[in-house]
């Protein structure tokens, strides 16, 4: 990596080639060319010899497959979006390996999602577990990080990250298997030849914004030990005698989520949504949250939503211009966030509470009340511009959420492909 890295405690630096600054939550640096950590650290994906990473992907497995078939060979953390359909599409299919699929119910399933992972079972043929905490709870942590960090998708992201570590000490299945490390792909924290693996420490402090659940605890809450017990994580004894470890596969193939979507969909149909608030219709679209609330409370917070993170991925991907990229995420990052109603009907509160708590946690530093008392970002260039003309981006888009509003949401769904 080239360059010497400029400090990110002095003023707010630019990356000349994406769209990210040294104010992203992930932290980033930028060099002495004015290219950001992401950008240098992408640059791997041209030059690594990915045959010879791939081989060192079959030899770390080779020592985990069950001998007497008696067990499974890893575990793998799947959804009804994102990248389970790839991963498992490597895991099963190229590594040969027999994963057992893992699954936490985030209770705010589009049927979309139900369908796609119920299209996933049965197109790879693999067994599933699935974490179903009960709803009571879930509402209570909900409302409990929402007023205290400003966060709805905590017991989302926890769940998602500690439910398949809990199963691999449990069953003793000590191979666990992800996708992509976030902070790799985004800001360049760790290069691929790292080979950086799954943490307590990384899921904490990025993952769980500082907060374990008995973090949530409180004298002053109404949250116990019955709401909390299934996110803790377990304790380094438990994982050294099974010999936990959980590996990222992008640290082994070079990853491009636009092109893996597009061969999950043309494979083994997998369905896709269009979105508001983003052009990228693969990602999400088992949950009516993500890209709709907790994507504007993203935005409150870092004054970045998640249509950056897509188009600063497809600019480093060379898909993309950086002017066409910024006209993109102008476009799309302050459409109003659907589904409003359906959220506060589940968690038992009206839109004008909601709205007052989402204002408590907005970030000051970047936004500002104007003459009309209405929130405004300071840093005009980010506002959006709805009537500009956005060229268009190529995404499949081959299904749609199809919610019927008189429903909530669906709470436990088998699905069908």
């Amino acid at each position: 990596m080239t360059g010497v890295y400029l400090s990110i405690m002095t003023e707010k630096l630019t990356c000349n080639r994406c769209l990210y600054d040294t104010s992203h939550p992930l932290g980033l640096v930028i060099d002495d060319d004015g290219i950001c950590s992401g950008c240098r650290i992408h640059e791997e994906k041209d030059i690594l010899n990915w045959n010879e990473r791939w081989q060192l992907l079959e030899k770390l497995v080779k020592d985990y497959r069950c001998k007497d078939k008696r067990n499974y060979d890893c575990i793998v953390p799947v959804s009804g979006g994102m990248d389970s359909y790839f991963i498992v599409h490597l895991v099963k299919e190229k590594l040969k390996l027999n994963p057992l699929l893992v699954t936490y119910n985030k209770y705010w399933n589009t049927p979309l999602g139900i369908r796609n992972l119920a299209n996933l079972r049965i197109k790879f043929n693999c067994d599933i577990l699935t974490q179903n905490v009960n709803p009571h709870s879930v509402k209570r942590i909900v409302k409990t990080t929402l007023r205290s960090f400003g966060s709805i998708y905590w017991h989302c992201i926890a769940g998602q990250t500690v439910f398949p570590v809990q199963v691999a000490v449990r069953k003793k299945i000590p191979l666990i298997i992800w996708g992509a490390h976030q902070g790799m792909e985004q800001v360049g924290m760790y290069s691929h030849e790292h080979e950086v693996e799954m943490t307590r420490r990384y899921r904490k402090d990025h993952d769980l914004m500082g907060y374990e659940a008995d973090d949530l605890l409180s004298d002053f809450d109404v949250l116990t030990e019955r709401d909390i017990w299934q996110y803790r994580y377990p304790e380094d004894e438990e994982l050294n005698s099974i010999g936990v470890r959980g590996i990222y596969l992008n640290n082994y193939i070079r990853w491009d989520p636009k092109a893996q979507h597009e061969l999950m969909i043309s494979k083994y149909e997998y369905q896709t949504s269009k979105f508001d608030r983003t052009f990228d219709c693969y990602d999400f679209v088992d949950c009516y949250n993500y890209m709709n609330l907790h994507d504007v409370i993203k935005y409150y917070k870092t004054g970045i939503s998640k249509v950056t993170d897509h188009a600063v991925r497809e600019i480093r991907h060379g898909r993309i211009s950086k002017n066409d990229a910024l006209d993109l995420v102008k476009y799309h990052q302050t459409f109003d966030p659907l589904y409003i109603d359906m959220f506060c009907d589940w968690l038992g509160i009206d839109e004008k509470s909601l709205q007052y708590v989402l204002d408590m946690h907005r970030n000051k530093d970047i936004w500002k009340i104007d003459d009309n008392r209405n929130w405004i970002l300071k840093n005009k260039s980010n506002t959006n511009s709805k009537n500009k003309s956005v060229k268009d981006f190529s995404f499949k888009i081959n299904s749609s959420f199809s919610r019927d509003f008189d429903d909530g949401y669906i709470t436990i769904g088998k699905g069908h492909p």
